[in-house]
This record gives structure tokens, sequence and C-alpha cells, in this order.
């Protein structure tokens, strides 16, 4: 009859607990090392992004990741560091003082207009093509008529000004809803300046001034938005870009949204 020893002296709860040790040691390494693939090494607050010394115990392995559509492979330790010039300043010398824009906050994409350095291509679906792309070349997708179509609609910013109209719809062949507004902005020409403007930042209203109202930035801040390089698909970096600067507006759009509420 089993009694929990294989031999006299030696205990299995012992062994079963000795080995769950150097198991949850390993597992705590592995864990480490893989959360440093991103943000790391540290960069020192206080001497402007001196990273700190990387320590070869956490040293992340390289991993190569194979990517979709022939995009070839991608072989690091952890994430490129981040070399952009912000055009910020610290409001006080010692570590952790807020950082202050130095020129447009929104341009600049500098505190919540920050965006990413994500990859300069688009996202694609399954069958290779742009996952984001506008009506115009999306065949099969349409406004449903119990909605209301907005192409059409007039634009109007938090100042309650006309800044544009919407001349297309852009899709999300992947999940089929709607990213985008196109708005074609007022005032940028014979040949009007087009713009995206996030489905996030847009709210609907009837009434007097029936159409597409943005909060997060004034009607003459849409012929400022980063427009994307062809005029069928996004990348990833404008993705970031086009809704970096709307949330940015949210605020710097104004002076007065700077200030304290109370």
């Amino acid at each position: 009859m089993l009694t929990g020893e294989f031999v006299t002296g030696i205990d299995l709860v012992d062994i079963l607990l000795a080995l769950f040790v150097v198991f949850f040691l390993g597992l705590v390494l592995y864990l480490q090392r893989e959360g440093m693939r991103e943000g790391y090494p540290l960069e020192s607050d206080d001497t402007l992004g001196r990273k700190d010394t990387a320590t070869p115990v956490f040293y992340p392995q390289p991993k190569t990741f194979k990517l979709m559509h022939g995009r070839g492979d991608l072989t690091y330790s952890y994430g490129p560091r981040d070399t952009r010039e912000l055009a910020l300043k610290r409001s006080a010398p010692w570590p952790g003082a807020p950082y202050v824009p130095t020129g447009d906050p929104m341009a600049d994409g500098v505190g919540p207009a920050s965006y990413a350095e994500r990859a300069d291509y688009p996202d694609l679906t399954l069958a290779g093509e742009p996952r984001i792309a506008p009506y115009r070349v999306s065949p099969g997708y349409t406004v449903p008529k119990e909605d209301a179509d907005p192409r059409g609609m007039t634009v109007f910013g938090a100042d309650g000004e006309r800044a544009g109209e919407v001349v297309d719809l852009w899709v999300d062949r992947s999940e089929a809803i709607l990213r985008y507004f196109e708005v074609a902005v007022d005032g940028t020409g014979d040949v009007p300046k087009r713009v995206l403007l996030p489905v996030p930042f847009a709210v609907k209203k009837g009434g007097r001034a029936a159409g597409i109202h943005v909060e997060a930035i004034l009607a003459a801040h849409f012929a400022k938005v980063p427009v994307t390089k062809d005029e069928t698909s996004i990348t990833r970096l404008e993705e970031d870009r086009i809704s970096g600067f709307y949330g940015g507006g949210k605020l710097y759009a104004t002076a007065a949204r700077q200030e304290p509420v109370l």
C-alpha cells in the first residue's frame, strides 16, 4: 500500500515541493525575459533618455516572427527604440516633472496627440487586400436603407462652424463596420483636401444644425488633419497619427481646455 515514501527518509511531498520551486523560478525567469521585449531597456528620465544597462540574466533571447503575405521575417530581442525628437520641454528639473509642448502639440504628436511608430503599411485581410478601404473600391458594401446615409452630410467642428462634407465611408472589411468618414474640407482649394474622421469622434445630430458633429477639434483644424499616402488605403502608422490628432484636440484644440476645471 502506498505510504507516500519511495525509500525511508525521502518524502514524496518534499520532492514535489522542490520540483515546484524549480519550475516556478524558471517560469518567473521566462516571463521576465519575455516581458522585456517591449519598453526595454528603460530610459532614465533625469538624464534625457539615457538607456539603463541591460542585465544578462533578464536579456531576452532573439525571437523570429514570420509575417503574413510575404512580408518576410522579423527578428529582434526587444522592440526598436523610438528615436524621434519630441517638441517638449520639462517644466522643472527634478525627475518626474511634467513636460510642456514647445510647438503645435497636435501637429507635433505629443501628449494626448502622441502616436506609436507602427509599421507604415496597411493591415491586410486574410485574402491579402487592405483591411480598411473606402466604399468606392469595396463592392458589396452599402448603407442599409433603414439607416441614414452619412454621405452628403455637413461636418461641424467643436465651435459649431462648418468644416466640410462627408463624401465617402471607409469600412473595415474584416469586421464589416465603419471606421472612418472621408471629409472634403472647405476652403482648401478647387479640389478640396480629403481627410479621414474616425467614427468614434463623430456624432450625428438633427435639428437646425443637422449633420456630423465633432467635439474634439475646431472646424479650422480639419485642414491640418494628417492625410494618407494612398487614396484607397490607410497604413498602421497613418491610423495612429490621425487618431492621435483628434485625441490631441480634446486637450489642445482651445486654450481653455488646458485650464483646470475648477
